[in-house]
């Protein structure tokens, strides 16, 4: 298994409209799929920054002249470009959620086919841990992240149980959390268990947040003309992205100027989401729930 196959790699690049000078920004550099192909295109005097706050990812840094790894998380986008003495870029792409590296190393506690420290931060040195927001969230807040990240129809009664439970044993393992939940499973129990982890790892890594900074600062750092290319993978992210490219804000109201007109700031490539083929996700199963949106700073 390789560390992550990058996901729709020919449509990304074909997407950022490459130029050979120009400068781009791959902000979930991961296993580097996605930079490769951008550096292949890029002469001498293009440059590509690629970010990435999980240590393990530096790995995989490629040695290019051109290229310039940032080891953060690609909310400080503006600022670290800033510090490099770079203001506007060509072309950013983001393909978000978590790598195969992280789903398959057992000890991140990302996937509950293993029993593991119930960790799921994308950077284990900053931030809660699920455990601890397992173990410290009210019922309020948990119904909150099970239902909204999650989508889990019995969020209240399954909330219920986690806080009946830390109250006779601390929760700190997969399989602690598992054993929890398995009463509680509504359907197919994979997929049940999947919208739990995924609620929990969105929260822990504060993913609609960083993605609503990224977003904005997209719009700051974008020249004229430059592409925003990003890959989603769940229905809450792509409707941020979506509603982003139409209106300029993730709840996709209408902002209107003085005189009425509508303000629109992108020119949207794709009026409906890429996904990738049918053989794509034959040889790459975890491409399937994939979805592409491009748009261009006008």
């Amino acid at each position: 298994m390789s560390y992550h196959d990058p996901v729709m790699k020919t449509e990304c690049l074909e997407a950022l409209g490459l130029h050979p000078n120009g400068i781009y920004v791959d902000v979930t550099f991961g296993g580097g799929g996605h930079s490769r192909g951008i550096l292949e295109t890029l002469d001498g005097s293009g440059t590509l920054f690629g970010f990435d706050q999980d240590p393990d990812a530096e790995a995989n840094v490629p040695q290019a002249q051109n290229f310039v790894f940032v080891a953060a998380n690609f909310r400080h986008l503006k600022r670290y470009l800033r510090l490099n003495g770079v203001r506007q870029v060509d072309g950013i792409l983001a393909d978000l959620g978590v790598s195969s590296h992280q789903f398959d190393e057992a000890e991140r506690g990302f996937s509950f086919r293993f029993d593991a420290e119930l960790d799921m931060r994308m950077n284990q040195g900053a931030g809660k841990s699920a455990a601890d927001i397992i173990n410290s969230y009210g019922k309020d807040e948990l119904v909150s992240i099970l239902s909204r990240f999650g989508e889990v129809r019995n969020a209240i009664s399954l909330a219920d149980r986690i806080i009946s439970e830390r109250d006779l044993r601390k929760i700190v393992t997969t399989g602690d959390l598992i054993s929890v939940i398995d009463p509680m499973v509504r359907g197919k129990r994979n997929k049940y268990l999947a919208q739990v982890f995924q609620a929990l790892r969105i929260e822990v890594n504060q993913e609609t947040e960083v993605l609503e900074d990224l977003l904005k600062q997209s719009l700051e750092v974008l020249k004229p003309g430059g592409r925003m290319v990003v890959i989603s993978y769940h229905s809450l992210e792509d409707r941020m992205v979506k509603n982003f490219f139409k209106s300029g804000n993730v709840e996709g109201e209408q902002v209107k100027d003085f005189y009425g007109n509508i303000d629109r700031p992108w020119k949207i490539i794709t009026k409906k989401a890429v996904e990738p083929t049918s053989e794509e996700i034959e040889k790459n199963p975890r491409a399937r729930s994939a979805k592409l949106r491009i748009a261009e700073k006008k």
